[in-house]
């Protein structure tokens, strides 16, 4: 990683703190904790729902990402998953870890920068057949500029944040 990209992720650090303060600081303990973004709600099945009820599926379709159905859930490590066909569920009922988005759903940027942080399918890219969801366009436009260095760099840091509670990064 070049000082450059190392100031800029710096930089950016405090921009997602700062954005992020509000949102983060309405999560509760216990799901701050998980290894998964979800939302702050149940599904019908008693599980919380992952991907804000998007079709993971039709994010590696091409176009807009789908919103799924509630009629067609999967469940995977304690959380549902929407799709928008039986087709689409049955697709990553075959599997589900070729459909997740990396780092549990989190923003890829907010990993490089050891921030758990919310994943926006409206802000994704798909690299080496491997979904990465980013917080808003500004963090999208930042990864955009070295996206190896932050792809990199945020498996890097996963291990050793995955399981700390959104409230200790």
């Amino acid at each position: 990683m070049t000082l450059n990209t190392m100031k800029t992720a710096r930089l950016w650090t405090m921009a997602l703190v700062l954005s992020s303060f509000t949102a983060l600081s309405h999560a509760t303990a216990a799901m701050a904790a998980d290894e998964y973004n979800i939302t702050n709600s149940l599904t019908l099945t008693g599980q919380p729902l992952g991907m804000h009820g998007f079709d993971p599926v039709s994010m590696f379709n091409g176009g807009k990402p789908g919103l799924g159905n509630a009629e067609f859930t999967s469940e995977h490590e304690g959380v549902d998953y929407y799709f928008a066909s039986a087709g689409a569920q049955s697709e990553f009922d075959a599997d589900p870890a070729a459909h997740l988005p990396q780092f549990g759903g989190f923003c890829a940027f907010g990993v490089f920068v050891g921030k758990k942080l919310d994943g926006d399918v409206r802000y994704a890219d798909i690299v080496d057949g491997k979904l990465y969801l980013f917080v808003n366009a500004a963090i999208f436009e930042k990864y955009l500029e070295d996206k190896a260095a932050v792809i990199e760099g945020a498996h890097a840091k996963w291990p050793d944040i995955v399981n700390t509670p959104v409230s200790d990064l």
